[in-house]
C-alpha cells in the first residue's frame, strides 16, 4: 500500500480496522439515504459529520510551500 510506504512504514492493524470501520459506516449512511454526511475519526470513534461542516474547515495549500515541492520531488501528484 503506497500511502503507508510514503508515511514511513507498513500498515498496522489499526490502519486496516479503520479502513473497514470507515467503509461500514459509509455504507450505513448510503443505506439510510444520508448523502449529506461523511465519516470521520473523532475522539477514538468513527462518527458521521455533515459534509458542509467538513468543507467549512477547508484550508488551501500554497503551491510554493516547501512540503509541496518535496512531495512533487517524491513523485506525488496533485492532479495538475
Amino acid at each position: 500500500v503506497l500511502g503507508h510506504v510514503q508515511r514511513g512504514g507498513s500498515p498496522v492493524p489499526l490502519d486496516r480496522i479503520l479502513g473497514s470501520a470507515f467503509g461500514v459506516a459509509a455504507v450505513d449512511l448510503v443505506a439510510a439515504g444520508r448523502f449529506d454526511r461523511m465519516v470521520a475519526w473523532q475522539n477514538r470513534r468513527v462518527v458521521d459529520v455533515p459534509i458542509e461542516e467538513a468543507c467549512a474547515l477547508y484550508q488551501a495549500v500554497d503551491p510554493e510551500e516547501t512540503l509541496v515541492h518535496t512531495a512533487r520531488g517524491l513523485g506525488i501528484s496533485f492532479g495538475d
